[in-house]
Parts: structure tokens; sequence; C-alpha cells
């Protein structure tokens, strides 16, 4: 079994869940929508700049291009929105984690672009729009099958580290309003 394949089949909970609580913002809301930006940028930052600690340019050269917090922060700041307290940076000691929580990240830009289409013209959108020169995605996939990772459980267990990160970040803002 490929790591993507493994990753996506022991993660599928977790992907679920964060799909069901994010589902619960309302995009086209202009209060939802700071929310669910909130609840992001509790989240992306921290695991961007772990991925950074951790040596994550030594498997994506193309890394810088792939990030998103500025994005995140440059939307929030046109809402003037400040950012909240960053969640704790998940811990990435290794290959099979870095592989695993950009995993997450990366997949994360999917669902972006499905959402970006709720999100109304005079809201800025550039955190969910379109991400990185064409085929980064594809190139991504390519690259994680042939990461030569043979601790699929310590890549699966980032990997759910970071979506519970992102539940965390929504429960937080979800309790907050």
């Amino acid at each position: 079994m490929s790591l993507r394949s493994a990753l996506r089949a022991q993660t599928a909970d977790c992907h679920a869940e964060v799909d069901a609580l994010f589902g619960k913002f309302n995009l086209s809301d202009t209060r939802d929508y700071k929310t669910f930006l909130r609840a992001h940028a509790r989240a992306v930052p921290s695991v961007e700049a772990a991925l950074e600690q951790a040596g994550i340019t030594t498997l994506l050269p193309d890394w810088p291009a792939r990030r998103r917090a500025s994005l995140l922060l440059a939307d929030m700041a046109a809402l003037n929105e400040p950012p909240p307290p960053l969640l704790p940076q998940p811990a990435l000691a290794d290959e099979a984690s870095l592989w695993g929580a950009v995993y997450v990240l990366e997949g994360s830009k999917l669902g972006g672009a499905l959402l970006a289409k709720a999100v109304p013209d005079h809201l800025p959108g550039s955190y969910l729009g379109p991400q990185g020169p064409k085929g980064s995605m594809r190139a991504f996939m390519e690259r994680l099958d042939t990461s030569g990772i043979d601790d699929i459980a310590g890549a699966v267990a980032a990997a759910r580290n970071v979506f519970g990160l992102f539940l965390k970040a929504a429960q937080l803002e979800l309790e907050a309003v």
C-alpha cells in the first residue's frame, strides 16, 4: 500500500470529522467566514512553522510556494480581524511525520478550492483560492508516493495529530461565538 493510500484510509475518520465541523460555517456570512478564518489561523501557521523547523524544504524544495499562512492572515487583515492565539506546534521529528503533516495541509487545498465557491466576491478569498503553479498537487502526490517511507504508522500519527489541531481550532472558535 502506498503512503498516500495508507494516509487516506487511516485518517478518513479524522478527515470526515474535520469536514463535518467546518461544514457548520456559512462562508457566505461575513461573521461565519471570519470565524472560519480564525479557526484556520489557530492551526495553519503553527503547522507550517513546525514543518519548516523540521526541514520540509529537504522533502519539498518548492515549499515556500506552498505556504498559505500569509494568505490567510492577509484575508483576515482585509476583514479587520486580528489573528487569534496559535495552537501548539505539532512535534515533527522525522521524514514520516513531515509527510503526514504536510499531507493534511496539501489536502486542505483541495477542500479549500471547493469551499471558495461559497465565499461571496466582496469577501477576501486568497487563502481558499487556487494555490501554486499548475500541477503542484499532482507533483506533491508523486513525491508522496515515491517518498520511500517505511514508517507508515509515524506518518499516520502525525496526520491524525494535525487533523486534531484543526478540530480543536474549530471547536474553540465555535464555542466563542
